[in-house]
């Protein structure tokens, strides 16, 4: 009988734990595509704005920021890729921006890709650093990645928060 007193006792105190903590502010997203023959994953937190100024002051100019929440974002390829029509090797990666008021924004893929979204790893584990000019859009509460033009053997991935585009261009080698 103490024996189930103490299990019972165990459970409830940790469905109240689970209780006080709640919902996250930045809940989990996941996207995938498929162009040609390969596969494109991210896996990231999506913060969201909540009538905040974003870039510029909860994101500093010229830092380097993870676009994301909590764990760094990562993204996968199956297969190697150009990106903005620079050779990526196949693998998983975290990705880091570096936004400036004047464009273009810097776009890194790090290497040490399953970190927190805090300190940035270094750029000693940079695999690819690339030059990306944003874009103004409609307003996006919930900082989002997605695929809004996908061809035969290219695709544009754009992260969308607040106002801000950026459309990071991939392209695949097609198989025959």
């Amino acid at each position: 009988m103490k024996r189930n007193r103490w299990f019972t006792m165990v459970a409830i105190t940790g469905i109240s734990l689970g209780m006080r903590q709640g919902v996250p502010f930045s809940q989990h997203g996941t996207v995938a595509q498929r162009v040609s023959h390969t596969n494109i994953d991210i896996d990231y937190n999506r913060p969201v704005a909540r009538g905040r100024e974003l870039f510029g002051a909860l994101v500093k100019w010229d830092s380097i920021w993870h676009p994301g929440a909590d764990s760094a974002s990562r993204i996968r390829f199956d297969k190697d890729v150009l990106l903005q029509d620079k050779p990526l090797a196949r693998g998983e990666y975290s990705l880091w921006l570096i936004p400036r008021q004047a464009a273009p924004w810097t776009l890194i893929l790090s290497s040490a890709a399953r970190v927190f979204h805090q300190p940035y790893p270094g750029s000693q584990h940079d695999a690819l650093r690339v030059e990306i000019a944003p874009e103004k859009g409609a307003h996006m509460e919930a900082m989002t990645f997605y695929f809004p033009v996908v061809g035969r053997d290219s695709t544009v991935l754009r992260m969308h928060w607040g106002e801000t585009i950026l459309p990071i261009r991939i392209k695949v080698e097609r198989d025959p």
